[in-house]
């Protein structure tokens, strides 16, 4: 049974550990927010709404709006400019996470293996007459 909470354990830690590793390192949004702060009122809320996930590390959360007003016809070229620049910064940011959580899964099926293998061997010491 003990395979089964070292794997849950690390299962655990891993998610805990992914969910925080977003946060390492910043990216600027100043320029989103200048080139958008005489936007009308709706373009600004989608803005102040990426914004906010993107300063909180949730670059899941930031992507599809980002990408929806990427897609946006009345943007000046300035902001077409910035929301390029802060998609791309975005995108590294979301491959830098994915290469970590595959790192870190692999880190944690190796020690639930290990894990596993050591209470079976534990297991067959018992057994033995």
């Amino acid at each position: 049974m003990k395979p089964l909470h070292y794997l849950g354990a690390l299962t655990a830690a891993v998610a805990i550990t992914f969910a925080g590793c977003s946060k390492d390192g910043s990216i600027d949004t100043s320029k989103v927010e200048s080139t958008f702060s005489a936007a009308e009122p709706s373009t600004k809320s989608q803005v102040d709404q990426i914004v906010t996930a993107v300063k909180a590390g949730d670059f899941a959360a930031a992507s599809a709006p980002l990408q929806a007003l990427a897609s946006n016809a009345k943007l000046t070229p300035d902001q077409q400019q910035a929301i390029k620049d802060l998609m791309t910064q975005v995108q590294e940011k979301v491959k830098e996470a994915a290469a970590k959580m595959a790192e870190q899964t692999a880190e944690t099926v190796k020690k639930a293996q290990e894990g596993a293998g050591d209470a079976l061997k534990n297991l067959g010491d018992k057994v033995k007459p």
